[in-house]
């Protein structure tokens, strides 16, 4: 089974990951490439002086001097680099420019032949012609309970609304926002942890997940979780009264 991988240049957690990932690989599956799409933190691609005064008007000095800090020593470390692991693993980084629904990004994606894509914090819309362009469809991982949390950052709201638990879910793709069926679904208590400390969690248990659902795919023997839209809700980015609810419930980010 070839796989094409979409991802984004984060230079906090998706490394790490991305290389458990392929050094786990099923043995019938083989990544045979990788788009990287500019980092996005916000769901809309701003400049980096937008990211950052934007990070720092919602959550304050602290978050901003800790992430900004570890931005700057993880930019210097080759393990933190994403391209610098696919390159590690001679996995070909696929050069897109621009939207990858163009007409040319498609032929450059069909170019490879892939049996499945395979979306980890893809950051753009993925249209139809994208979605049907490999036989076995296009996963995405998201890091909570489908439906519930759909959208962004759900790390953040489970905390702030005070769940019990989370989890991941992977699912086939559909044009609707993280609405398609669900493939594999992993749950965890999340207990007192840090934001930080949950995103670290769930980014790996993604990854099995994501393990997992390739075995399925492979046997064809798998049973879809229903993902209601009845039952979902969605969350967008967080403003400064959010944080400032979520530090008043004593939830910590790091």
């Amino acid at each position: 089974m070839n796989i094409i991988i979409l991802t984004q240049s984060d230079p906090f957690y998706l490394a790490e990951n991305i290389e458990y990932l392929v050094n786990n690989m099923p043995k019938h599956s083989k990544i045979i490439g990788c788009v990287v799409f500019d980092v996005s933190p916000f769901g809309k691609h701003e400049s980096f002086f937008q990211k950052a005064k934007k990070t720092l008007e919602i959550f304050g000095a602290q978050f901003f001097i800790y992430y900004a800090t570890r931005y700057i020593f993880n930019r210097l470390n080759k393990n933190k680099n994403v391209n610098n692991i696919l390159k590690k693993h001679s996995i070909p980084i696929i050069s897109i420019n621009g939207s990858i629904n163009s007409k040319k990004s498609l032929e450059l994606l069909k170019s490879y032949e892939p049996d499945l894509l395979i979306s980890i914090a893809g950051n753009q819309i993925f249209k139809k012609e994208l979605l049907s362009l490999a036989p076995l469809g296009c996963l995405n991982l998201h890091t909570a309970l489908l439906p519930k949390y759909r959208g962004l950052m759900p790390s953040f709201w489970v905390l702030k609304n005070e769940e019990k638990f989370t989890g991941v879910s992977v699912f086939f793709v559909d044009e609707g926002i993280d609405s398609g069926p669900i493939l594999v679904q992993k749950k965890i208590e999340i207990g007192k942890k840090t934001q930080e400390e949950l995103i670290k969690i769930t980014k790996k248990l993604g990854m099995e997940a994501i393990i997992e659902a390739i075995e399925k795919i492979k046997s064809g023997e798998y049973t879809l979780i229903e993902n209601n839209a009845e039952e979902m809700t969605y969350y967008s980015f967080p403003k400064r009264d959010d944080v400032l609810e979520f530090y008043k419930k004593g939830k910590k980010f790091f």
